[in-house]
């Protein structure tokens, strides 16, 4: 009989805490499974045929995720990385290989620059700084390109968004110079409140708009594509090249189906008190929040500590106390001297205070 794998320390810790601040307690492979099951209860229709190669539910997650973004049309695929691989290769069929993208965009720092090695795709920086560009710094670029990516929000640089005036000129930009915008919207569920418009009003203006089933929502796995029914047409061509067309895909779609039941709606309340967790985390001795306040739900959060410490002290306030504030610390990063880890704000957060923050982080820091 083969013996049972011990859990590493940080799936343990989390586990057993009474009370979480940051992201959402790790489950079991049995947990996980328990909570497909308890699905059947659901909303959504399971005396239907499983899929088979992208229809039945499959097609209902992609209707309703294209009405949800205001598109006409929307295309699953099994990975965020596959999809912007096909949404960036479709433009390129139309309009050319080279993509305007953030030396930060996730096809540049997260997915081993497939765009380049795979797809035969060519980047251009938008800017140099830690920020989105601004529509001038696009304008005097010397080097040409011919599509425009917008990672919304920025994750590595805090997941961080434009104001709506700035998104707009950028736009505009696009526009006036013919070419299309793509926008990697992995985490665009949650970015509408800092926008102050809907999603089909920030998406309006896009030719395709990429989001993902798990990130924000929750869901097992998966990422979809959206855009005019043309558009999408030519981009299942690509999901079949790049291996994507499966032959059932029920399980993860299901869950992605109940993560905008479930989880969509709470994003706003998440994005609120997001503010009001950053602001009680901001008053550590040296600590940092990037950016105060947070555009989202997600913010960075430095202390001056090295990460390795910063670790040890969350397993060891997990242990002792059941409270697990953060996930992993790491560095070295742009701010030399500083350690950072991500903070998520979900249902488990929304059960704490500020006060309750301040005298947590306090406990916490004492460990150091």
């Amino acid at each position: 009989m083969n013996a049972t794998p011990v859990p590493d320390r940080r799936f343990r810790t989390r586990r057993q805490a009474d009370r979480l601040l940051s992201g959402s307690r790790p489950q079991t492979v049995r947990e996980a499974l328990a909570s497909l099951a308890a699905l059947t209860d659901g909303p959504h229709p399971l005396d239907e045929p499983v899929d088979m190669y992208g229809n039945g539910i499959v097609r209902t997650l992609e209707r309703r995720t294209a009405d949800l973004l205001g598109k006409p049309d929307a295309a699953y695929f099994p990975t965020g990385t596959m999809a912007q691989q096909a949404a960036l290769k479709t433009w390129a069929d139309t309009h050319g290989p080279v993509v305007a993208m953030h030396p930060l965009a996730h096809p540049e720092v997260h997915e081993r620059r497939a765009h380049q090695v795979l797809s035969g795709l060519r980047s251009v920086p938008q800017t140099g700084t830690r920020r989105h560009p601004a529509a001038a710094e696009l304008a005097a670029l010397d080097e040409p390109y011919d599509v425009l990516m917008l990672e919304l929000p920025l994750r590595d640089a805090g997941f961080l968004l434009p104001d709506w005036a700035e998104l707009e000129a950028l736009y505009e930009l696009a526009e006036q110079q013919g070419r299309p915008v793509h926008l990697d919207g992995a985490r665009l569920w949650e970015s509408a409140p800092h926008l102050g418009r809907t999603l089909p009003e920030v998406c309006a203006r896009a030719g395709s708009v990429y989001v993902s089933c798990y990130k924000s929502l929750g869901g097992h796995s998966g990422a979809l594509v959206a855009g005019e029914e043309e558009y999408v047409r030519r981009i299942k061509v690509w999901r079949h090249r790049y291996g994507g067309n499966l032959w059932q895909q029920w399980p993860a779609v299901l869950s992605a189906l109940d993560g905008l039941e479930r989880e969509l709606p709470r994003l706003p309340g998440y994005v609120a008190h997001a503010k009001v967790v950053a602001a009680a985390l901001a008053g550590a001795p040296g600590a940092r929040v990037n950016p105060a306040p947070p555009h989202t739900h997600q913010f960075q959060f430095w202390l001056p500590h090295p990460a390795e410490r910063l670790n040890e002290a969350g397993y060891r306030q997990a242990e002792e106390q059941g409270v697990a504030l953060f996930g992993g610390w790491r560095e070295p990063g742009p701010l030399p001297g500083l350690s950072m880890t991500e903070v998520t704000v979900l249902a488990d957060a929304e059960e704490w205070s500020a006060k309750e923050v301040t005298g947590a982080l306090e406990d916490f820091l004492a460990l150091l």
